[in-house]
């Protein structure tokens, strides 16, 4: 299965989310903001980067935009409980594979995070 890094401030979820992961067979890193992530991806090899948009250090936004020049082949979803975010994030275009609305159910991000390792295998 995956190797996936969460970036999320909020405990509860990242916590929700990384057990929901590991059930579907994930090997999963949680991480609480984008410069934790960032440190995290220097010193690990991941299938998926899961990361929140607002977050404290560094948004999700920029995390992506670092991610996306300095680790192009990496997929990344992001998730948001803000409408303004997630067309902030689409504006931003081609840097994320999706983008989940919070509040979303353990199926939700269980399939979501599924479509995208499934269609990043397909383009490599």
């Amino acid at each position: 299965m995956a190797r996936i890094l969460i970036a999320e401030d909020e405990v509860a979820v990242r916590t929700f989310i990384c057990r929901a992961l590991k059930l579907r067979g994930h090997e999963t890193i949680g991480v609480a903001d984008g410069g934790a992530a960032v440190v995290e991806l220097e010193n690990g090899e991941y299938d998926l980067l899961l990361t929140d948009i607002i977050m404290p250090v560094m948004d999700g936004i920029s995390l992506a935009l670092k991610v996306t020049a300095e680790y192009p082949e990496l997929p990344i979803l992001m998730m948001t409980g803000f409408v303004h975010e997630k067309q902030k994030a689409k504006d931003i275009g081609g840097l994320t594979h999706n983008i989940i609305s919070k509040p979303f159910s353990l199926d939700e991000i269980c399939h979501a995070v599924d479509e995208v390792l499934t269609a990043s295998k397909t383009l490599h």
